[in-house]
């Protein structure tokens, strides 16, 4: 079996940059290269100052110290990197596609085409192939056709390996994962990279199947996780109106075996990279085989996940006297979920949309998130002008600055320090009467009743 000595990843993202980290950490003896054309970022990976990483994760930064210089590089010569490698991950970005057949569904494979093709190109000798993004079921076809109809003549071997990762415990999850998912069909080339995990994960844990059940499996996986958050968050609803608590609702299912007690905490709703875009996919892969039934099934955990962001932005206005016109929101929080500086699909934004189209002036306050990353947020749904944007939201980089002299505070992110806060303190300088809306269900509602604030949590 080929001996693997050099390892490129084209792609430096959330997916990339961890995960080779990790591969490097464990793998001092294979040199790892992570390439990306963005040059800010690339920068920002090779920044003396670790603080400066591109992407916050909690203990990321040890990884990379340790590694980079010594096996670990991140380069923007992407020819060079795939050249000299003899495996290659593919985690480019698969976002959905926001035009054309498929629109607002399918995944955008544009980025893989590319990066198929500038792979055939450069190769001279045999690689491996791998992928890391996120892709649907067949795509290893597609890319093997690419690879081998435009290529050098070499022989190019593709697997299958989807990242199970969970922002914010990225780094744990990678150096203790639950399991490693390779799908392939040549066995040595399977081989080789269960024998770059094996010097850190047991061989119970790495699971090996076919190409098309590795890629299906990601999808299937995200998909089950955000089913549970939409079922809990519709059973939420139904627990305001009747009287029950969602927290004891959610205890009282979590210890039966059968069902366990994780991604049962009802919340504003789901966000991240891979949930809605995953399982828009899989909506997308279902009516292309014409399973309307199982589309329609799927589609339905989207559509609870946006009705719970509405709701959140409705109770607000409902509850502030049926207008929030030029009253000032602080919004604590704009990441997706805590201990990561992720935005994308994060519920913070909708809301903030539906409530910036009634002229309330919001005022955020994120421990990890740039100004520029939250206007590019708003900026990029379409709904107002950018210099709109700046005019009814501004971002602040102390949390008093954001809750003094507001008339709510909404809680759309879980940091941990939000919890830590002199709440007490915090009503004496806001307007009156004083409103809590808790999207995370992270504060006492005894203690902030008994401070005097309106609080509000979903479920309760």
């Amino acid at each position: 079996m080929r001996e693997i000595k050099r390892i490129a990843c084209v792609g430096a993202g959330y997916v990339g940059g961890p995960t080779m980290s990790v591969i490097a950490q464990k793998n001092p003896n294979i040199t790892i290269t992570v390439v990306d054309l963005n040059q800010a970022r690339i920068d920002a990976w090779n920044d003396p100052d670790l603080n400066n990483l591109p992407i916050y994760e909690p203990g990321l930064d040890a990884v990379v110290a340790e590694a980079r210089g010594r096996n670990l590089f991140f380069s923007t010569d992407v020819d060079k990197a795939i050249e000299e490698a003899d495996m290659i991950f593919i985690s480019v970005n698969t976002p959905t596609k926001t035009y054309g057949k498929g629109k607002g569904q399918a995944a955008d494979l544009k980025y893989i085409e590319l990066c198929a093709r500038q792979i055939a190109r450069v190769a001279k000798d045999d690689k491996i192939v791998v992928e890391k993004s996120t892709l649907p079921v067949r795509t290893a076809a597609a890319l093997k056709s690419i690879l081998d109809t435009t290529g050098n003549g070499v022989n190019f071997h593709i697997l299958s390996n989807p990242e199970f990762l969970a922002e914010g415990t990225a780094v744990p999850d990678l150096h203790n994962p639950d399991r490693v998912l390779i799908g392939g069909e040549d066995q040595e080339a399977i081989e080789a990279l269960v024998q770059i995990y094996e010097a850190w994960v047991p061989r119970d844990r790495i699971l090996t199947t076919n190409l098309w059940s590795s890629e299906l499996s990601k999808l299937v996986a995200n998909a089950f996780l955000a089913q549970r958050v939409s079922s809990i968050n519709a059973i939420s609803e139904l627990c305001e109106v009747t009287g029950a608590n969602v927290d004891e609702v959610s205890r009282a299912i979590g210890y039966d075996s059968r069902i366990g007690s994780k991604f049962l905490k009802a919340s504003v709703g789901f966000g991240g990279s891979c949930f809605q875009k995953d399982i828009l996919n899989l909506v997308y892969i279902a009516r292309s085989y014409n399973l309307t039934a199982v589309a329609d099934y799927w589609e339905q955990v989207i559509l609870l996940n946006d009705h719970q962001k509405d709701r959140f932005a409705q109770k607000i206005i409902q509850t502030m006297y049926n207008t929030v016109n030029g009253k000032q929101i602080a919004f604590l929080g704009w990441a997706f979920k805590k201990d990561t500086n992720d935005t994308r699909e994060s519920a913070a934004i909708y809301v903030a949309d539906h409530l910036l189209d009634e002229e309330a002036e919001i005022v955020v306050y994120d421990p990890k998130v740039s100004a520029e990353q939250i206007y590019r947020d708003l900026d990029y749904l379409g709904t107002r002008s950018p210099a709109e944007n700046r005019r009814l939201l501004t971002v602040v980089s102390e949390p008093h600055q954001a809750l003094t002299g507001a008339h709510a505070v909404a809680i759309l992110t879980e940091w941990d320090e939000f919890k830590q806060y002199d709440w007490a303190k915090i009503k004496e300088a806001m307007k009156k009467p004083a409103f809590v809306f808790d999207g995370r269900k992270i504060l006492d509602r005894k203690q902030l009743e008994g401070f005097g604030y309106q609080y509000y949590a979903i479920g309760e």
